[in-house]
């Protein structure tokens, strides 16, 4: 097993060497040209030196790992304490002083809650201050071009990243982010960085660097795919003995009103309309399954990051940061 285990990855390998050959090889792959032959064509970029900065990207082994063993994978009882812990909180209450004039306007002009612009920024990057080292270029050629599970979805995030870099005067090569191509303190990846991000502070450029930038931004994406303000995002359920599989097998979508799982057995712990629809999520704790009705602010979330542990995340912050902030936590 080892040695085909082996082999697999040697196939890997040769087929990577191939994909990003050595700068003294005259062709890039089939899949790189076509990449090319479009970006040309679409938006007049110069072949020439789109070709040999594709030649010059290196491939990266550890993000084709990273991809394929993500964070959000591991059960909620191992993911929890990594994101909702006393730094996040601590930091948390301090980035909320230090931008409340921000987060105020953001929420009144986006109609999105101060609280959740910063735990989404709290989850994203400790509030600015883990916002990646890796070559954006480099992630997103690895991906586009070695990541086959995901790559035509890849490709458009490098097509969308060379057009951002163009439009904003950066060398492609001088940008950091995460291992998926992610920018900026709010993590945006290129596509959203063009369609969401906003020119907060009035200095002419839509710059996710910036703090105020990142808060109008990541206030505008939510408005974007429906926040509704004053409204919650889960509610715990108790499920009794009603059988689970297929309502937790229709996704988080919510797809099926409250007044319609209580006739399935599934009853909301706190006040919730029936005509509300929702979707039935379920995490894994130390104590076994916890269940709760996901409600539209929460689908809005993993817009953001397609993970029940990720919304779970950034709701559950932002939840205990608006307690404390109440509180007047120091």
């Amino acid at each position: 097993m080892r040695s085909l285990v082996c082999l697999i990855r040697s196939a890997g390998i040769l087929l990577m060497l191939a994909i990003f050959p050595a700068a003294h090889a005259a062709e890039l792959n089939a899949d790189a040209q076509a990449f090319v032959q479009e970006m040309v064509e679409r938006h007049g970029f110069q072949r020439a030196a789109l070709e040999r900065m594709l030649r010059e990207t290196k491939f990266l082994s550890s993000i084709v790992r990273a991809m394929d063993a993500p964070a959000t994978a591991l059960p909620w009882r191992e993911f929890r304490p990594r994101h909702i812990n006393d730094a996040r909180f601590e930091g948390g209450l301090r980035f909320w002083a230090e931008h409340a004039a921000l987060l105020e306007r953001a929420a009144t002009e986006y109609r999105v809650a101060p609280e959740i612009i910063v735990a989404t920024i709290g989850i994203e990057t400790l509030y600015g201050r883990n916002t990646g080292r890796v070559s954006v270029l480099d992630a997103l050629a690895t991906l586009a071009f070695g990541y086959p599970r995901r790559a035509a979805f890849f490709r458009g995030e490098l097509e969308q990243f060379l057009l951002l870099a163009r439009e904003n005067g950066w060398p492609p090569g001088s940008v950091r982010g995460s291992f998926a191509g992610a920018i900026g303190v709010p993590q945006f990846l290129p596509s959203s960085y063009r369609k969401y991000a906003v020119d907060f502070d009035g200095d002419g450029r839509s710059d996710l660097r910036g703090i105020a930038d990142a808060i109008g931004s990541v206030a505008n994406y939510y408005r974007g795919f429906g926040w509704r303000m004053g409204e919650p995002v889960v509610i715990p359920a108790d499920v009794g003995s009603t059988v689970l599989d297929p309502l937790l097998a229709a996704g988080i979508a919510p797809h099926l009103a409250v007044g319609e799982f209580r006739k399935r057995g599934v009853l909301p712990l706190e006040p919730v309309p029936d005509e509300t629809p929702a979707a039935l999520i379920a995490v894994e704790t130390d104590t076994g399954p916890r269940h709760f009705l996901a409600l539209n602010n929460f689908y809005v979330i993993t817009r953001y990051n397609r993970s029940i542990n990720y919304a779970m995340a950034v709701q559950e912050l932002a939840a205990t940061l608006r307690q404390l902030r109440g509180r007047g936590a120091p």
